[in-house]
């Protein structure tokens, strides 16, 4: 009976250890994915912010710029995609809209990115755009792959519509988070103008003939939990410049936009909730469970050994045999 049960628990040992690492490098990858229907807003702010004044032409201080960023998940261009790409696809449909102390608009870019669900890899395919333009992404963009790695990144600067090294700075403690912090440098660059401005009247083409063009720089800071790689905190120092032309009258440029961009508190709260959600489901995928099937089958190897040697000691002495005295021969 008991060589029986140190057999049982002999392949119940096999079974688990060999779960730990199908666990850890066959179903993780498979499984840890972003889901194509999720959708996420986030509300930024630029506190004692510089702003143009499209009336007067003339930069002015505002108390506050508002920016909302929206990402919502566009299933039926994702499954359309998937047929042709061959792998799982997720469609991102996102809007950043800028919005000055009065609630009127300043600017309202929106932009679709296409990515591979599980490595947050660009995948290209028809309607990748920023604004209307065709672009071609490399790099990561919103998001990092998961189980993040302490290194530099390419990310998508979407104004810029360029790829650039986005640096790796050092681990650090966020709010009971253990994060990644990371930060990138767009320096001056000259960039498209929005589709829809803020004047009524007023077109890209029409700002064209006069000669006015429009210029941005940025410091992108991202603090990543790297479990998940998604951003728990993010800001820019950002500024804008609309240079020469005859809009400016004579001026060698004017400062469209300058603020510090941090997110709201409410959302900073909300975020940090989330990923820590979410950072144990992968790490029951990637850890707790692989760790605990390997030593769970290391103790039922143990334990099978220890039957095993039960079974093949020898068992007590049989009593000896009694026989009949024989009788003595005369």
């Amino acid at each position: 009976m008991r060589r029986k049960a140190s057999l049982i628990l002999l392949a119940l040992a096999v079974f688990f250890a060999a779960l730990s690492p199908l666990m850890r490098w066959y179903a993780f990858p498979r499984l840890a994915k972003i889901p194509a229907d999720q959708y996420q807003d986030m509300v930024l702010e630029a506190k004692d912010a510089t702003l143009l004044d499209y009336g007067t032409m003339k930069a002015k201080k505002v108390d506050k710029v508002t920016i909302v960023q929206t990402l919502k998940g566009n299933v039926e261009a994702s499954e359309k995609i998937e047929k042709t790409a061959g792998r799982d696809v997720v469609v991102w449909d996102g809007l950043s809209y800028v919005q000055g102390p009065d609630g009127k608009m300043v600017s309202k870019i929106p932009e679709r990115y296409i990515f591979d669900a599980h490595t947050q890899e660009p995948v290209h395919a028809t309607g990748e755009m920023v604004d209307g333009d065709p672009v071609k992404r490399e790099g990561i963009e919103f998001k990092w792959p998961f189980l993040t790695e302490k290194r530099d990144y390419e990310y998508f600067d979407a104004q810029a519509r360029i790829t650039a090294p986005i640096h790796y700075e050092g681990e650090q403690d966020f709010r009971g988070v253990n994060v990644y912090y990371f930060e990138q440098t767009i320096p001056w660059t000259k960039v498209p103008f929005p589709q829809i401005m803020p004047v009524e009247g007023i077109t890209p083409e029409s700002v064209a003939k006069t000669g006015t063009t429009r210029w941005y720089t940025t410091v992108r800071k991202f603090w990543v939990e790297p479990t998940t790689g998604a951003p728990v905190y993010g800001e820019e120092i950002h500024k804008e410049e609309l240079r020469g032309g005859t809009l400016l009258g004579g001026r060698e440029k004017v400062t469209a936009f300058a603020g510090h961009v941090k997110m709201r508190e409410d959302y900073i709260r909300s975020t940090v909730d989330l990923v820590k959600s979410q950072r144990l489901l992968v790490l029951l995928m990637t850890s707790y469970l692989p760790w605990g099937f390997l030593i769970l089958g290391a103790g039922l190897l143990s334990l099978s050994l220890y039957l095993e040697a039960r079974s093949r000691r020898p068992g007590d002495p049989s009593p000896a045999e009694t026989r009949e005295p024989e009788p003595i021969g005369a």
